[in-house]
């Protein structure tokens, strides 16, 4: 009879730790959701949002390799807690699987990039880089092209100060800004590798 209560004890504790949800949407560790995944790639809204409830998802998608600019995304993903995260990183993520649908997007409407990202620790970085003539978001990646000859100007005193702060980091200068944030759109010439700069506003 002991047996039998120690028995249905630990399969009383198993059941219940299987059961287990975490995050804000509640969801159990290896549970298979499915996301919708912005156009709009490092902006202010590019947001991973939790479908079909269309809800913010509350944590990163991670093994997005083949994602593309300029396309939305229905994908599935997997659910993932860490328990022993490392420091200052989020307990949660998403862990993708596969792509379930994908779609260009073939409007003009602008968003918001942010050019300076304060890091922990770090602190401030301005997001701007320049190979020859040509400014980038990321790296070999993503191009900044620009609507007119303001914001040439512009991007090229943003990147001045990159060369300031890199050359004089061990005297912790920062950027002599607090936010550099830019109105971008998909540029049509280049599709999916640059975005087009309409304004930027500084934040001294």
């Amino acid at each position: 009879m002991k047996k039998i209560i120690v028995l249905f004890f630990a399969i009383s504790l198993f059941s219940c730790k299987k059961e287990e949800v975490y995050g804000p949407l509640k969801l159990k560790d290896g549970q298979e959701v499915e996301l919708l995944v912005d156009h709009r790639y490092g902006s202010d809204q590019d947001l991973l949002i939790k479908l079909p409830e269309k809800e913010l998802a509350g944590a990163s998608l991670v093994g997005f390799d083949q994602r593309e600019i300029g396309y939305t995304y229905r994908v599935k993903a997997r659910f993932h807690n860490d328990d022993n995260p490392p420091q200052d990183a989020s307990s949660y993520s998403f862990i993708f699987t596969k792509i379930v649908s994908k779609e260009q997007y073939k409007g003009t409407e602008s968003f918001d990039i942010q050019l300076i990202t304060s890091y922990i620790p770090g602190g401030p970085v301005i997001r701007l880089s320049k190979t020859g003539n040509d400014y980038y978001f990321v790296p070999d990646k993503l191009q900044l092209t620009y609507a007119n000859s303001t914001v040439q100007s512009q991007l090229e005193e943003i990147y001045q100060n990159v060369l300031e702060v890199r050359a004089n980091w061990q005297k912790g200068q920062l950027p002599k800004w607090k936010a550099i944030k830019a109105t971008v759109t998909h540029d049509p010439q280049k599709f999916g590798k640059a975005y087009l700069v309409q304004q930027i506003q500084f934040t001294p």
